[in-house]
């Protein structure tokens, strides 16, 4: 087949990794396929295609990529499959012609809450394109609010990537990591109010931060790394004990997913897309959505008992390594697409 997804860019980022992952697997396993990028100008998308500019932190990437000054019907392929993968691009699939192939809708948020005027969004959502979504709860939304049907598909962590390496840890314990975001809706403010709380009893717990950048005074972390390269990250989990998840939203969640397979023992709020692979007192412990007492609760359960730490971080482990597969899952999108 010939496919093409329309990606929003190509910096690292959860839903960015996984567009051009299935790009790469997909071109592996024999597909023609093209990510098309908007590069905001006809002189920057000329100079980044004279260059070959594509996805350095991907090595080997298989897929083309073509940079257009805008998406729109004389800059998209000809091809059987065509994918909108944020709001920005699903009107831009809708109205390409017949040439570029059937229409898909990859939705790994409901973008609605936080990216963009809601109700712009939420057309993007009525649009006539075939969804596929990366969690249950993004496919009760798309019942519920827009009466439109779509395939699950939940993305998986790559174990060549993520696994639980050997390291040498030398602070105090439990190590607790939490992912700095300035987006409010990221729940960093929360995090920081429930290990503020538990440490009031329990002093020795450590809070590691990871992010792009430190956050401003970066005292509110114990530790803090940042802009970490991708080989690093399985590390920096494995020594960590408990992940804690404190966003309000998620289409899915990787990086609690990562951490899971590295061997943390996840705490998170309930917050959508993690029903997926967070059952509570199973695979981890959830507490109420924006509830900074009930996460405090969960994280203090964990950082106080070892045992219940190492059974839920053998139990998430276990589960977000088998229950969903790269192979099956690259699978399942050719079978949808075709």
């Amino acid at each position: 087949m010939k496919i093409t997804f329309l990606c929003p860019h190509l910096r690292i980022a959860g839903g960015v990794r996984a567009i051009l992952t299935y790009s790469d697997r997909l071109a592996a396993a024999g597909h023609q396929v093209d990510v098309v990028v908007e590069a905001k100008g006809s002189g920057r998308a000329l100079w980044r295609s004279l260059r070959g500019a594509g996805p350095d932190w991907i090595p080997g990437f298989r897929a083309g990529i073509v940079w257009v000054d805008r998406w729109r019907e004389t800059t998209l392929p000809d091809g059987d499959v065509v994918v909108a993968t944020a709001w920005q691009s699903a009107a831009a699939v809708a109205a390409a012609p017949a040439r570029c192939g059937r229409k898909f809708y990859f939705v790994q948020h409901y973008e609605s809450l936080y990216h963009g005027e809601p109700a712009a969004v939420d057309a993007t959502y009525r649009l006539p394109l075939r969804k596929i979504v990366i969690s249950t709860w993004l496919r009760d939304i798309m019942r519920e609010r827009f009466a439109s049907d779509a395939e699950i598909l939940v993305t998986p962590v790559d174990p060549a990537l993520f696994r639980a390496v050997p390291v040498t840890i030398e602070t105090s314990r439990p190590r607790v990591l939490m992912l700095y975001h300035k987006y409010a809706w990221k729940g960093t403010a929360d995090g920081f109010e429930a290990v503020a709380r538990v440490k009031e009893r329990h002093p020795e717990l450590r809070l590691v931060g990871f992010g792009l950048t430190a956050p401003r005074p970066s005292a509110t972390y114990d530790e803090f790394h940042a802009n970490l390269p991708q080989d690093g990250l399985a590390a920096l989990y494995s020594g960590c004990e408990i992940y804690l998840c404190p966003s309000w939203d998620e289409g899915l969640g990787m990086p609690p997913m990562e951490a899971m397979a590295c061997g943390a023992a996840l705490v998170t709020y309930d917050n959508g897309g993690c029903r997926d692979y967070a059952r509570d007192g199973e695979t981890a412990l959830v507490a109420r959505r924006r509830n900074v007492g009930d996460l405090a609760a969960k994280l203090e359960r964990l950082a106080a008992d070892p045992e219940l730490r190492a059974r839920i971080a053998a139990a998430g482990s276990a589960f977000v390594r088998t229950a969903f597969e790269w192979g099956r899952a690259v699978q399942r999108m050719e079978e949808i697409f075709r």
